[in-house]
């Protein structure tokens, strides 16, 4: 199984630390954002990983270079100009195969055990989302989990209003025919939700959406001071 992480943003929220260092390079209990996850990855076997960039992507490359230092094989796939979500899979799709893949966005933080993500069985499914708790920021969540289905709240009322994450399991074949360019994600997990091909769990573990030089900050200081791990 192969992974994607996505580490193309601009990190406007986190002016002025992303002037001059991409998003998933600031630090938090001395590793990068995106180097957590990279080991993570790496320690449930995930040995392949697509990284796509944009904003200061000569910065990620320098640091993480081919992947060696982590025990991986990181695949680049340079957009120049910022995709979004959907088109830098799209962009991505020849790097990453005609097999499900882990989803990670590389602004969160999480002690998730990646594992469970390997026995993930989409059965003819489009996406497999984990959610979380919704944070103080995001009080209204973004999805309904109801009989491990994710819905739209047009869809369902009951159920659990959750925020997506950032981590997934997706199948290529949600951007079958699609053309490549600018291109959000969220239209395509809806419109596959409304044909009930979105499942989804609820995350057991610590998420921090790293949004913001105070969520980083106070990140970094509950790591050291061994509050999370």
């Amino acid at each position: 199984m192969k992974a994607m992480i996505l580490a193309a943003g601009l990190g406007n929220r986190m002016r002025p630390l992303t002037l001059h260092t991409p998003k998933p390079l600031l630090e938090v209990g001395g590793k990068p954002l995106i180097v957590w996850h990279i080991e993570k990855l790496q320690q449930i076997g995930v040995t392949e990983i697509v990284i796509n960039t944009a904003w200061l992507a000569d910065k990620l490359v320098a640091a993480l270079g081919d992947g060696a230092q982590f025990g991986v094989t990181i695949l680049w796939s340079h957009e120049g100009e910022g995709l979004e979500t959907a088109g830098g899979i799209i962009n991505a799709l020849p790097l990453l195969g005609d097999e499900p893949f882990i989803l990670v966005n590389g602004d969160v933080w999480t002690t998730m055990d990646f594992s469970s993500l390997l026995n993930v069985n989409l059965d003819h499914k489009q996406a497999h989302l984990v959610l979380v708790e919704n944070p103080p920021q995001h009080l209204n969540g973004d999805f309904i989990l109801s009989n491990d289905l994710a819905y739209t709240f047009e869809q369902a009322q009951l159920g659990e209003a959750l925020t997506y994450s950032g981590v997934a399991v997706l199948s290529p074949q949600m951007f079958a025919g699609l053309e490549g360019g600018k291109r959000p994600l969220a239209p395509l997990l809806k419109q596959a939700m409304h044909q009930q091909q979105v499942s989804a769990e609820k995350m057991q573990a610590v998420w921090v959406d790293v949004g913001t030089p105070e969520r980083l900050e106070q990140l970094d200081q509950q790591i050291q001071h061994g509050e999370l791990l």
